[in-house]
């Protein structure tokens, strides 16, 4: 999937490309090949006299000393050493070497960061620590009440709801667009205002969508990913198929398991459809695997050879009207120097949707829908300097430290209150977009994460990008998906 990595560059002026959120692929990525985390087990030597926190490599190497300094203005006392140990840039490497090091019983690092999408496979192997135990009753209220609930529910033995891990940052795709070609189409800004906040249906998103590239320098529609890869099954295709109304697994509450226990809803009419709208995009004509409602050729067939930079380089350069990507890319696509792209000539909108909530096949699907990244930030169970690192964790509470982060590094607020504040809208571009990033984030659908989802996301990506490329019918493609996903449960 995305990383929902970042990179940026060492300036911490607003305005500068500060991150990439998914040049690894949405949010944070390491490997742990950094000599930093392979020391603790491979015999070398990391240990430190202060905090150890496992971060994000592109973060740490751009601006750490300045994250550095957020934690103490935050209430890290000057005498804690804090050490940001980074990793490698592929997230999952760096799973790999956390695991590695968790069930090692290493006592280093003291803290991890970790992608939202892992922590409930590390709750279930018991190798992270229960915040819940850790922290007061005061702060588990305030993360009940300040942050993001869906955010905050990846972060929670779904059994118990015991707290795991703090949120540090998420991450939300958008559908964003050339204002530009949408001018030139005749749409303005009355219409810009209201596409930013009041997510529209796919049959009018492709209407108004095929209306620009008919009256633009546009060369097709919708640049997204589609390539077989876990992007494909966690995030691009995870939107359109609960949009749709359907689900993997029977529904948001048995995305976390329990594995074996739980339906498998893949085989259904609303998966199909939402596959068959996707194959239209993609075709040149209407066929048997298409649906008349939506106009063909709406979007480019490399699409499924494609991940997060090759649809932001797409828009960017002018081929296309519209990408569904993470915040980063709007970022990134205006201060490409490469191509002139300004803030007024780039608008987002949240992801469109096929059928409400109401009228979702299975519970919890419907209505907008973006796909969840993020990261926490978790307790090794070993460490042995706990005090120190709930210190650092507490710091990490701050709503001064989580609006540092955002003007540094870019990375998004983890509650909704802080994007109504002037500190948010001031850090230019993105500031811009809160409003709309805020209707994705209120709208968020995690990805299923339990011990056997890594090798259930390749199934799912290959079937339907197959579908999706003409290769496969969707109705074979669903039948397929659903006798795989059954085995892999059993």
């Amino acid at each position: 999937m995305p990383d929902n990595g970042s990179q940026g560059t060492s300036t911490n002026e607003p305005g500068v490309s500060r991150r990439t959120l998914v040049k690894a692929a949405g949010a944070a990525g390491a490997t742990g090949a950094s000599v930093g985390l392979a020391g603790c087990i491979y015999g070398g030597s990391a240990s430190t006299d202060g905090v150890t926190f496992g971060f994000d490599p592109d973060a740490e190497d751009a601006v750490g000393e300045e994250i550095l300094d957020l934690f103490y203005e935050n209430g890290v006392d000057e005498d804690t050493e804090i050490e940001l140990q980074p990793g490698d840039s592929d997230t999952g490497d760096r799973r790999d070497t956390y695991t590695n090091l968790l069930q090692a019983e290493e006592t280093e690092p003291d803290l991890f960061l970790m992608d939202n999408g892992w922590v409930n496979t590390f709750i279930e192997r018991g190798d992270i620590a229960n915040l819940s135990d850790e922290l007061g009753d005061d702060e588990l209220e305030r993360i009940e009440d300040e942050y993001f609930h869906a955010f905050t529910e990846t972060a929670r033995d779904p059994d118990s709801g015991d707290l795991y891990g703090l949120p540090l940052f998420p991450d939300y795709a958008t559908m964003q667009y050339r204002k530009d070609y949408a001018r030139g189409a005749g749409y303005d800004d009355e219409d810009f205002e209201e596409w930013a906040t009041e997510p529209m249906t796919w049959e009018e998103w492709a209407d108004i969508t095929e209306d620009i590239v008919d009256n633009s320098d546009a060369e097709y529609g919708l640049a997204t990913q589609w390539e077989t890869y876990e992007g494909t099954a966690c995030c691009t295709w995870n939107e359109v198929m609960t949009s749709f109304g359907g689900a993997y697994f029977g529904g948001e509450e048995n995305l976390l398991g329990p594995v074996g226990d739980r339906p498998i809803t893949v085989d259904e009419d609303e998966f199909i459809e939402a596959l068959s709208m996707m194959r239209t995009f993609v075709a040149d004509e209407h066929d048997e695997d298409t649906l008349e409602e939506y106009p063909t050729g709406l979007a480019t067939s490399s699409i499924t050879s494609w991940e997060e930079e090759d649809a932001r380089e797409a828009i960017a350069g002018g081929n296309a009207a519209m990408q569904r990507n993470w915040p980063y890319a709007i970022v990134d696509t205006i201060e490409d120097e490469d191509n002139d792209v300004s803030a007024d000539d780039y608008g987002a909108m949240p992801m469109p949707y096929a059928v409400s909530e109401e009228d979702a096949a299975q519970p919890g699907a419907g209505g907008t829908t973006s796909a969840l990244g993020g990261w926490h930030i978790v307790l090794n169970p070993n460490s042995e300097r706990k005090e120190e690192a709930l210190e650092v964790m507490r710091a990490a509470m701050a709503d001064d430290l989580n609006l540092g982060l955002f003007e540094l590094w870019g990375w998004i607020p983890p509650k909704p209150h802080l994007f109504e504040t002037e500190e948010v809208e001031d850090v230019e571009p993105i500031g811009d977009y809160m409003d709309t990033l805020r209707v994705a984030g209120e709208n968020a659908m995690p990805r299923p994460s339990t011990s056997e989802w890594t090798n259930q996301a390749g199934v799912i990506a290959e079937e339907v990008n197959q579908a999706v490329a003409g290769e496969k019918s969707p109705e074979d493609a669903a039948a397929d998906l659903q006798d795989s996903l059954e085995d892999t449960e059993s």
